[in-house]
């Protein structure tokens, strides 16, 4: 076989694996299902009412999206800090696969997860009042970008899962950047009300990018309420996205690696 084939084998090994686990513990998938439901449901009809009812439930869903599949990396900090402590990567170190290759089966097996999550919430937000109004090519890019941001957070928990030392920590590592990362942004209210730096950082997240864009694609547009997004970050809210997702995994893939490489060896 070809490095290139061999590479792609063993990457589909390591992610039909880790499928395997989640389907002999589906509890891990009720988690990546249930979560961003409650969000949904909370955000929809508890908050919905006061910041724009139907138009806001619209607006809302690509923020679900973006907060879910970024919450989704924790399956991959977890998965490969738990991996670490039994020992696995050890045994995995002693094959003659790639290293890389270990590391690209777990990004792709939550990918698969974050798919399937996607759906369900298509769903359920078709329920509360989401609808798409754009074409069905914009609908598949807006989906596109959401999951190629998707697979770029999953290496950034893949590099948190390889330098955390135990599985609670990993868990903990997880959560203390996304929930501020997904707070201070536009991705359930407008940046437009934020004070001072605050806006600044909403404007420029990556979260805002990927959810202005999905909503741009789906054309969901924001309640009369909300003020209107400005700067360049706003007006080319999907190419933006694609340039952080693309940067994010310039800098995440290798960094990963490199740790990968280090614990390894140990």
């Amino acid at each position: 076989m070809t490095p290139r084939a061999r590479f792609a084998r063993d990457s589909a090994i390591v992610a039909y694996r880790n499928l395997l686990t989640i389907l002999r513990v589906p509890t891990l998938l009720v988690t990546a299902t249930i979560q961003p439901l409650m969000f949904v449901f909370l955000f929809a009809y508890i908050f919905g009412a006061s910041l724009g009812g139907d138009q806001y439930r619209e607006f809302l869903i690509a923020g679900i999206f973006t907060q879910t599949v970024a919450f989704n990396a924790a399956f991959t900090t977890v998965g490969l800090a738990g991996d670490l402590q039994k020992g696995i990567i050890d045994r995995m170190r002693t094959l003659p696969m790639s290293r890389l290759a270990v590391l690209m089966g777990r990004t792709l097996s939550d990918l698969v997860v974050n798919i399937v999550s996607l759906g369900v919430m298509s769903i359920c937000g078709y329920v509360v009042g989401w609808r798409i109004h754009g074409s069905f090519g914009d609908a598949m890019l807006a989906f596109g970008i959401i999951l190629l941001f998707a697979f770029a957070m999953s290496w950034v928990g893949a590099l948190t899962g390889l330098i955390s030392p135990t599985v609670e920590v990993a868990q903990s590592a997880g959560l203390i950047w996304l929930f501020p990362l997904t707070f201070i942004s536009s991705a359930f209210i407008s940046a437009e009300t934020l004070p001072g730096p605050l806006r600044t950082i909403a404007e420029w997240n990556p979260i805002t990018a990927v959810s202005a864009a999905s909503r741009k694609l789906f054309e969901n547009s924001s309640p009369p309420s909300f003020g209107t997004p400005s700067g360049w970050a706003a007006d080319n809210c999907i190419l933006y996205a694609i340039i952080c997702s693309v940067v994010i995994l310039a800098l995440a893939m290798p960094a990963a690696l490199l740790q990968y490489r280090k614990v390894a060896s140990h």
